[in-house]
C-alpha cells in the first residue's frame, strides 16, 4: 500500500538549533525525512556539523548569520538555543516545527511511536477556543464536542497560531526545582490537548513547539540570551509571553498538551542556576507586566503589536534593569530584520489579521 503524502510537506520547515552532530535525526527519519530542515549551528562556526544522509536541509552558522543580517545580527543570541529564531526568520514556509537535539521519539502507553510532527499539524489545522473553556478539552478532536452550556456563537473557534507540545522523562524544570528533585521523571502520559484561555499566560518551552509562521512568526523572537547577556534559559519564556499577549489581542489561539517527545538528558542544574538566577528574580516583575499589557486597537498586525510591546518593555521594565532597554532595542532590530527578509510580510500579516481581530 502506497504511503499517503505527509501533511503540509511543502508548507513546513523543521528548525533545529545545535552544537553537535545530528545523529538524533536517525530516530526521527520516518517522520522528518519528507520535510525541509533549517539547522542553526551555535558556537564555533569552524566546527563541522554532520547531518545524516538523505535529509533535505540548509545549515547556518554564526558567520552566515552575520553575513545575511549584517549589523542587525546583533539581535540573534550566541551560545544559547535562542539562536534558533534565526531559522524562523529565513524560512519561507507557512508553518514551523522546532525541536531540540536531545529530544527523541516517545512512545504512547501502548508502546506505539508517537509522530509528534503529525499531532502538531493536527493542532495547528484545527481551531482554538480561547474565549470560553470547554471542560472536555479540545472540542475539535475526533470523538469530542462542545459540552452543554457552551455558547453556540463561540463554537466556530479562532485560528490556532501555536501548538505547544510536552515531554516524557526529563521534566522542563528550573534549576532550584532540578536541585531538589534530581531523580524526578515525568512518566504520566495525558491524552489531551486544550486551548490556553484568553488572558492566561503560560511558560512556553521551545524544545517541542510548532506555530503558524504567517499568523504569529514575527512575535517568536527568543530575545537576547547567552553569551554577553546577564540571563539564559528564558528565551522561550520571553517568546511565549510576548506571543500569548499578541495572540489574545489579535484573536488567535494557543494549544498545549499532545504531542509528547522523549526528553533524553537533564542539563546541569548548577550551570542552569547561573544562567537563570536573575530571571528567577525578574520573572516576579515580568509576569505582572505581561498580565497588564494593553495593546491599542490600531495594532492590527503582529509587527505593530510587537513594536508597541517593545515600547512598553522599555518604559516599564527598563527601570528593573538596563538589560530590558537593550532587549527592547533588540526587539525592534528583530522586526526590522524580519521585514527585510520577508518584504511582503508586513502587508500580508495585516490583511490576515484583520478578520480575526475584528470579528471578536
Amino acid at each position: 500500500m502506497a504511503r499517503a503524502t505527509p501533511l503540509l510537506k511543502d508548507e513546513l520547515d523543521i528548525v533545529i538549533p545545535t552544537i553537535r552532530n545530528l545523529d538524533f535525526l536517525e530516530m526521527w527519519r520516518p517522520f522528518f525525512q519528507p520535510y525541509h530542515l533549517i539547522i542553526v549551528q551555535d558556537g564555533d562556526p569552524s566546527k563541522v556539523i554532520k547531518v545524516p544522509e538523505g535529509f533535505d536541509y540548509e545549515l547556518y552558522n554564526r558567520n552566515d548569520i552575520n553575513k545575511i543580517l549584517g549589523p542587525k545580527a546583533s539581535c540573534i543570541s550566541f551560545k544559547d538555543s535562542a539562536c534558533r529564531c534565526f531559522g524562523y526568520m529565513v524560512s519561507k514556509k507557512k508553518y514551523i516545527y522546532t525541536i531540540d537535539d536531545d529530544c527523541f521519539v516517545a512512545k504512547d502507553p501502548i508502546g506505539k511511536e508517537i509522530n509528534a510532527l503529525e499531532q502538531h499539524i493536527k493542532n495547528l489545522l484545527s481551531p482554538s477556543s480561547p474565549f470560553f473553556f470547554n471542560t472536555l478539552y479540545d472540542p475539535y478532536r475526533e470523538g469530542a464536542d462542545f459540552v452543554r452550556g457552551y455558547p453556540f456563537s463561540l463554537r466556530e473557534g479562532v485560528p490556532t497560531a501555536v501548538s505547544h507540545g510536552l515531554w516524557l522523562n526529563i521534566p522542563d524544570y528550573d534549576a532550584p526545582t532540578q536541585l531538589v528533585k534530581p531523580l524526578e521523571r515525568n512518566t504520566r502520559y495525558v491524552d489531551a490537548v486544550m486551548t490556553i484561555p484568553k488572558g492566561t499566560l503560560f511558560p512556553m518551552c521551545g524544545m517541542n513547539l510548532a506555530f503558524n509562521r504567517e499568523l504569529i512568526g514575527p512575535a517568536m523572537y527568543f530575545g537576547l540570551m547567552g553569551d554577553g547577556q546577564p540571563i539564559g534559559r528564558y528565551d522561550d519564556m520571553w517568546a511565549g509571553w510576548c506571543t500569548k499577549v499578541i495572540c489574545d489581542h489579535l484573536g488567535l489561539g494557543v494549544k498545549t498538551g499532545l504531542p509528547y517527545i522523549w526528553h533524553s538528558k537533564a542539563s546541569n542544574p548548577f550551570v542552569n542556576l547561573k544562567k537563570e538566577y536573575k530571571g528567577i528574580y525578574w520573572q516576579e516583575e515580568l509576569i505582572p507586566f505581561f498580565q497588564s499589557v494593553a495593546l491599542p486597537k490600531d495594532c492590527t498586525s503582529v509587527q505593530k503589536c510587537y513594536l508597541e510591546l517593545s515600547k512598553q518593555v522599555k518604559a516599564k521594565l527598563g527601570k528593573v534593569d538596563d538589560y530590558f532597554n537593550k532587549l527592547a532595542d533588540a526587539m525592534i532590530t528583530w522586526i526590522e530584520a524580519w521585514d527585510e527578509l520577508n518584504p511582503s510580510a508586513a502587508a500580508t500579516t495585516t490583511a490576515a489579521k484583520l478578520p480575526h481581530g475584528s470579528s471578536k
